[in-house]
């Protein structure tokens, strides 16, 4: 243990680094490649200075048949070839209360908040495909303007175009876009027991309901009613929308 200890602690400490390669590394771009690399989704920037793509990494759900390069060169002209009309139209709305939404933010807060939404991709054999949509600021102006933000491409986990919610870091409060009105509604994320949290961390580890039973110490017909619970809470019909939107929220 000790070995382990002092091989993670010293065989790549580089000692203090110089001024230079400290301003030389601030591009916060590379931090956003890494993360590309690590995760499954789809990851791009939106500069809403030159209103284009500053990165898109290279992953094939987002790209649509089309290389990382070609995207970003389309920018959001590859929204206006590839979404179909119907989501093309509600992603304005989605865009304009939004905005109106985080306007009226204090600024100090403005980069706690995060917008999901879902709307369909048409790739260029004119197949649809849903996908869920994450952004989140990444650089405000002095004025407390979105100057550029993070935005993940996944596959979704519901049925239907629209699931439009903000989120506050760090807390239960979300909001709902009513998209006939174009208000808010504001409401709280769905909270699960400890009990029932475990039972979808469980799950997700792959465990079946008998496996999960009997790690802990009840009957299969005890898990079969928490994962009842759970559907019921976070209004979903099946194990993999459950752990899905959980994921999705942080709960866990």
């Amino acid at each position: 243990m000790d070995n382990i200890k002092s091989s993670l602690l010293t065989r790549n400490n580089i000692g203090k680094t110089s001024e230079a390669d400290y301003v030389i590394n601030q591009d916060y771009l590379e931090a956003i490649k890494a993360f590309a690399r690590l995760t499954y989704e789809s990851i791009y920037v939106i500069d809403y200075e030159k209103m284009t793509f500053e990165y898109v990494s290279d992953n094939t759900l987002f790209l649509c048949g089309y290389t990382a390069a070609e995207v970003k060169n389309m920018g959001y002209e590859f929204y206006f070839r590839h979404v179909p009309e119907n989501d093309l139209e509600m992603l304005g709305i989605i865009n304009e209360a939004g905005f109106d939404f985080y306007e009226k933010l204090p600024v100090d807060e403005k980069k706690l908040y995060s917008i999901t939404y879902d709307f369909h991709l048409t790739n260029k054999d004119n197949k649809k495909v849903l996908i869920n949509h994450k952004l989140t600021p990444l650089l405000l102006t002095a004025e407390g303007k979105l100057w550029k933000s993070l935005c993940s491409v996944s596959i979704s986990n519901h049925k239907t175009a629209g699931n439009i919610d903000i989120y506050k870091h760090g807390s239960d409060e979300m909001w709902t876009l009513d998209t006939a009105t174009r208000t808010w509604q504001k409401s709280n994320k769905g909270s699960l027991t400890k009990k029932e949290i475990q039972v979808l961390q469980l799950h997700a580890q792959g465990l079946t309901i008998n496996e999960i039973a009997e790690k802990l110490h009840v009957a299969p017909d005890t898990i079969k009613y928490y994962r009842r619970k759970i559907f019921e809470r976070l209004n979903v019909s099946n194990i993999l929308e459950a752990l899905s939107y959980a994921v999705n929220r942080k709960i866990i």
